[in-house]
Parts: structure tokens; sequence; C-alpha cells
């Protein structure tokens, strides 16, 4: 991902305002361990986000919500055994509350619409800035949906 080395945080974005709550609890689903450990270290320096869990494919990510029950999933599309897409669809099947938030490399319209249809209620781009992330996961929590600013996505 390249979250460029703006200084910025993910409090700096004031356009969504939640009450005060619990933390949110987040599950990261990446193939790419440095990447996930990487936006694991971004995010738990975030105020009020914490993760939880970490997942390498589908299958242990559905298993780690049914454990550590998150209220947001960071799902990768493209993953080995089970892929996002089945992952996101069991997921949100077997845990309506919670939300799951693609994060890819893949801005074709094809997975965004799977993603979609699979039942995550926001997709963002791998370089979309760690402010976004952020913005984009309060956003979701908030009962709202979040698709990167450089996609093409109507309701």
């Amino acid at each position: 991902m390249s979250w460029r080395e703006t200084g910025e945080s993910c409090t700096q974005r004031k356009e969504v305002h939640l009450e005060p709550r619990n933390i949110t609890r987040l599950v990261l689903a990446d193939d790419n361990t440095k990447f996930r450990q990487y936006v694991k270290t971004l995010l738990d320096n975030e105020p009020g986000l914490n993760v939880v869990g970490e997942a390498e494919d589908g299958r242990v990510a559905i298993q780690l919500v049914r454990e550590l029950e998150p209220d947001v999933v960071i799902m990768d599309v493209i993953m080995p055994e089970v892929d996002g897409i089945e992952a996101t669809r069991e997921i949100v099947a077997s845990h309506p509350d919670v939300r799951v938030l693609a994060l890819s490399l893949h801005a074709d319209r094809r997975f965004v619409e799977a993603m979609r249809g699979a039942g995550a209620t926001g997709y963002l781009l791998k370089d979309d800035s760690i402010t976004e992330l952020c913005f984009a996961i309060r956003t979701v929590v908030g009962g709202q949906t979040y698709f990167s600013p450089e996609m093409d996505v109507t309701a």
C-alpha cells in the first residue's frame, strides 16, 4: 500500500461524527503478512481502533469472526484457500452485525460488485491513505456504506 507519509492521522478527517462508544474491534484479513502487520501497526495507533485478530486467508477470517466477534473485518479480495468474496458472504450470513470493508489492489468493477453482492459495506483501494481507511471504518461502523473516492460506484 502506498500510504503516503503525510503526517495525517485518522482523527484529522471529521465528516462523520459518531457518538463515543467502545473501542472498534477489527480483524484484518490479507495474505500478505508484511502488509497486514503494517496496517495493524497504523490502526492500533489510532484512538478508538483495535486490531484483535489477523487472518492470512478467508477461512481463518471466518473462524476469527466466530471467536472474536469484531465490529469490522478489513478483507482482501484475492486470497488463497477461501477468497474474500466467499468469506464475506459467509461472515455476513452468520454475523449480520459485523461490517466487512474490502481493501484491495483491484479497482476492477467486477471485484467491487462481487464484494457488494457478498454483503461488504465498503471497498477501498490499497493505495488509499490511512486517513481514508480510518474514515471508511468509522463510516461503516456508523451504519453507512463507503467506497473509495477513486471508484465509480452507484447505489
